[in-house]
This record gives C-alpha cells, structure tokens and sequence, in this order.
C-alpha cells in the first residue's frame, strides 16, 4: 500500500526559472472553492483499467487538483550519470516547467526545460552565466508535448481531459491528450490493485542523434505515495527506446519525488 503524506508546503519558483514567473503562477493558479471532488461514478462508463487506475489513485471527494509542483533529487545521465535536484509544476494539457540544478566536475549547471503558451524551450547555463543548451522552436515544443503526456500520471485528477479507450493489451489504459496543436496517446500499465506501474508513448525527438521523429519513450514507476488524497509516483526512471532491446541504452533519468503540492 502506497504511504500517506502531508501536502508539502508549496515552494518558490526556482531561481533558475524566475524569467518564467508569470507562466509559474498560470500553471500553480489554486482550484477554485467549491468544486465538486471526486465521485466514483463519474468513471464508470470508462474502460476497465483506466477506471481501476482512478478508483485506486483518487480518494473520494478528493477536489480535482489541476496542477501539481513536485521537488525531486535523482541522477541524469549527461555523458555520464550526474546528481541533479528539481522543482517542477505540472498542468496537465497546459504545460509544465522543470527547473534544475545538475553537477558536471563539481561545477553547477541550471536552468528549465518547460512548455508553456504552446512553446517548448531549453535553456541551461554553466555557474549560471556559461549558455551550454539553447534550444526552441517546432521539434522541441512537439518533443515537450509528448513529455507532458507522460507527466499526467501525476495530477490524476485531471482525466477528463483525456480521451479513454480500451487498449488490446491486459491492464493497460490509453488515454489521448491533445495538447497544443498535437494529440498524444499514452499507454498506462496498471499492477493488480490499479497502481501505475508503467507509461509508454511514441515521442517526438531525436534519441542518440537521430532524425526528428516519434521513438518509443517510456517510464517504469517504482513506488507511489499519497498526497492530498492523490496516489502519484515517487519513483521512478524513465527514457528513450522503451520497450525495445535499446531500453537500457536510452535510459537517462532516475528520480524520488521528495515533496509534492497540489493546486
């Protein structure tokens, strides 16, 4: 059973990210008061796993959270495994932000990858004056998108802005998000009870140099917590090539979730 939690206090924007202030406070904007929470009926026409997935992750008459800010400490493999720690907040079809601090030979390098009006970006910088990414435009939105649709497995809550279908393999729901100008069809495996055990996704990018194009992404959730009446993730590791001979390869992130804080 996944352990209960006290909702963390909510953090500050990340001094990496405070160019982003004003698209922060979008994507943490509270839920409004008097909100219905959460009903079990209202899933019951979904197909079986996605059903089970929500009766399992959602605790009656919990509000339906539209974001959620995560702190989390983990590795990346950039070149070789480095320690990074992280603040992110999620909206699931908006956008999120991801600011983070990674060590390369002891010296720090931070910055933000986030979706946000549309537009994905990458912007890291060395002792936080040294530019080391730069990167925008058409191919990194698109790859961004398919990083949020991933990421929805945090807010739960927000399923109905998914499109539910069943999927031909056993204790898998799919849900189809659109986001931007782009839908992303997801694969959420489920363990026995109706926890998260995987998401998978055909991402845009360009893994190992690659052309542009949609390659097989995924992540394995080892662990989960509740928070604010929310099971979530709280850790797990993720990467290019899921699925496939390669997953081991591609894989390029591992993460613990340290605190969580919805809205």
């Amino acid at each position: 059973m996944p352990k209960p939690s006290r909702p963390a206090v909510e953090p500050p924007v990340p001094r990496a990210a405070r160019s982003l202030r004003a698209e922060w406070a979008r994507l943490a904007e509270p839920l409004g008061r008097g909100q219905p929470g959460f009903d079990p009926s209202t899933v019951a026409d979904l197909p079986e796993p996605a059903r089970r997935w929500l009766v399992h992750a959602i605790t009656p008459g919990t509000p339906l959270w539209r974001s959620v800010t995560l702190t989390m400490r983990g590795k990346i493999r950039i070149g070789a495994w480095r320690s990074f720690t992280a603040t992110q907040v999620i909206a699931p079809s908006e956008g999120y932000v991801w600011a983070a601090t990674a060590r390369i030979f002891a010296l720090p390098v931070t910055g933000f990858d986030r979706l946000t009006g549309d537009t994905g970006e990458m912007r890291w910088r060395l002792l936080n004056l040294i530019p080391v990414v730069t990167a925008g435009g058409d191919d990194i939105t698109r790859s961004a998108a398919g990083r949020l649709a991933t990421e929805t497995v945090f807010v739960p809550t927000m399923f109905r802005r998914a499109t539910w279908t069943a999927a031909e393999e056993p204790d898998t729901a799919v849900g189809t998000w659109r986001i931007g100008t782009d839908a992303e069809t997801v694969r959420y495996r489920l363990g026995p009870q109706g926890e998260m055990a995987e998401v998978w996704l055909d991402r845009w990018g360009n893994p190992d140099g690659a052309a542009y194009g949609r390659y097989p992404f995924g992540a394995s959730i080892e662990a989960e917590q509740i928070v604010q009446g929310v099971a979530i993730p709280s850790e797990f590791r993720a990467g290019w090539w899921w699925g496939t001979e390669r997953q081991d390869t591609g894989e390029f992130f591992r993460a613990q979730v340290t605190d969580a804080h919805f809205h």
